[in-house]
């Protein structure tokens, strides 16, 4: 992670807020990135907010070549919403966020791509920013605001 003071700032007054503010917006940002994906998982899960619960997943899953579909509507269902949950609390943060990258690379591939780019027409747009984003805490972790840093954990 680069560090505020060793970059030369355009107005380097601001290395103060940025050094503060950054832990602060990624943790906002982290519990976005997980809560976003729980309702996703609900919807798989339990059919809740207009979803089609294991069954109608299975079915969709089916229907556009995903074998096998009911294991892989539950995989998918729980790494929405657990991966989710995970993700944004900051516990397990690396592997929630595996979890969820894995579970959008494979909504964005086998769904979305097909359909372009712009999101109005199904496209790809709007779930690769949200796994571009989950791959970013891959990498960096859950930072100084997470579970995993409050257990003592690898941040």
């Amino acid at each position: 992670m680069s560090d505020v003071s060793s970059q030369k700032l355009i107005v380097p007054a601001l290395g103060g807020l940025y050094a503060n503010a950054t832990p602060l917006f990624e943790t906002i940002l982290r519990l976005a990135a997980g809560l976003w994906m729980v309702p996703h998982g609900a919807q798989k899960l339990f059919g809740l907010f207009g979803g089609g619960g294991i069954e109608g997943t299975a079915g969709f899953f089916a229907q556009i070549g995903l074998q096998p579909s009911v294991p892989l509507a539950i995989l998918a269902g729980l790494g929405e919403f657990a991966g989710g949950l995970f993700l944004a609390f900051g516990l397990f943060t690396r592997p929630a966020a595996v979890v969820t990258s894995i579970v959008l690379l494979v909504a964005v591939m086998s769904v979305h791509v097909g359909n372009g780019f712009f999101a109005q027409g199904g496209g790809f747009e709007y779930p690769a920013l949200w796994l571009f984003i989950t791959l970013y805490f891959v990498f960096r972790g859950g930072n100084k605001y997470s579970l995993d840093a409050a257990l003592g954990r690898a941040i």
